[in-house]
């Protein structure tokens, strides 16, 4: 077996209003989409950066469903960026719910965490060192919190 790509399908209430967001937070651009006879979004394809994020609409007769942020967040979309404090600061300007301030992180990055208004968890962030994986679990022994 090969595995030839992997991309994040996301399920949201109004895909229109996610891909204006999307467009706007993160530059992506729309591919091309599918609607059902009565308006209901099935498919979105967007852009970003060369790499495709996926969005459909709710479909409760099937159990695709939007998430529940107040129930907590089974998955994090992390998103590599030039500059993790610009695009957290357009997501937040944006609607989205800041969960974590930008700031320098152990493993050799700076980030910050949002919550979209569609309820997806987003971790944005850049590069600032590169740094052997025994050297991240040598400051995450000494400093988990760090």
């Amino acid at each position: 077996m090969a595995v030839h790509e992997l991309f994040s399908y996301l399920c949201v209430a109004d895909a229109q209003a996610a891909v204006e967001f999307y467009c706007k937070v993160f530059d992506a651009s729309e591919k091309f989409r599918l609607v059902e006879p009565g308006g209901r979004i099935g498919h979105v394809e967007l852009d970003l950066g060369g790499t495709t994020l996926m969005l459909c609409e709710e479909f409760p007769e099937v159990d695709i469903r939007r998430p529940e942020p107040a129930r907590g967040h089974s998955h994090t979309l992390h998103l590599h960026v030039d500059d993790a404090d610009d695009v957290v600061a357009r997501a937040v300007a944006a609607g989205a719910q800041l969960a974590m301030a930008p700031r320098d992180h152990f493993y050799g990055e700076r980030s910050g965490t949002v919550i979209d208004p569609f309820g997806h968890r987003w971790n944005i962030g850049h590069s600032i060192e590169q740094i052997e994986p025994d050297e991240m679990q040598r400051r995450y022994d000494r400093d988990p919190d760090c």
